[in-house]
């Protein structure tokens, strides 16, 4: 049995061997860590996850048969939306990337991952909530910037000074403990201007807010 305070990883990827692979990776990470299941697509995947708990993060493949990592996503933030989604495959197009990452994906690793990364990823994800590198940034900003034209001359919905100055912390590294701290505030209250602002600027994740403020030139990447 793993320890209480282990991190619980499932694997959803179709290919067995890379699986097996990752597993001696986490393993090398730290003993922590604990592969509850793996799967090979998202329907074998929802046929897991009805016989173990949900897992704190689930390290996904995007190219699937049958259900694929967009699909699996979309399903796991409908039924398990405390599960962390960490991307991992060799697509390294900037519009997959930042479609996986609007849809909540919580970073974004390549097949080729070394321990050391991997270990930092998921290190990051369950302390911070997200993993992002210098390379998903770059992607996001080249997207950003393919597609400035399409907000010039929108309005920018009215934000008050405090959902300003909580949405410039929102794109920093810190949780949003650490963000309610800083405010001088309660944690509810920040779940308060958060799911404002998610309906104000009608995003679904952090990773929106952050897109929305680089759009409107808010904060800088």
């Amino acid at each position: 049995m793993p320890p209480t305070n282990s991190v619980s990883i499932a694997l959803v990827d179709d290919h067995k061997l890379f699986r097996k692979g990752l597993i001696s990776l986490i393993e090398m990470v730290g003993s922590h860590y604990s592969v509850v299941f793996e799967a090979d697509n998202g329907i074998d995947m929802q046929a897991k996850l009805k016989k173990s708990p949900s897992p704190d993060i689930l390290l996904m493949d995007i190219n699937m048969p049958n259900m694929d990592g967009y699909e699996s996503v979309k399903w796991l933030s409908q039924h398990h939306p405390l599960t962390k989604v960490l991307v991992v495959s060799m697509i390294e197009k900037d519009e997959t990337i930042v479609r996986m990452l609007k849809m909540g994906v919580k970073g974004y690793l390549s097949k080729d991952v070394e321990p050391k990364e991997l270990g930092e990823a998921l290190h990051a994800v369950m302390h911070k909530g997200f993993y992002y590198t210098d390379f998903i940034t770059g992607k996001l900003v080249h997207s950003l910037q393919l597609g400035s034209e399409n907000t010039n001359g929108h309005s920018v919905p009215p934000i008050n000074d405090r959902e300003m100055e909580f949405l410039k912390l929102a794109c920093s590294e810190m949780t949003y403990n650490e963000i309610a701290g800083k405010m001088f505030l309660s944690p509810k209250t920040i779940d308060g201007y958060r799911n404002a602002l998610f309906e104000k600027l009608n995003v679904k994740s952090r990773v929106g807010l952050a897109l929305y403020a680089v759009k409107n030139g808010i904060v800088q990447l």
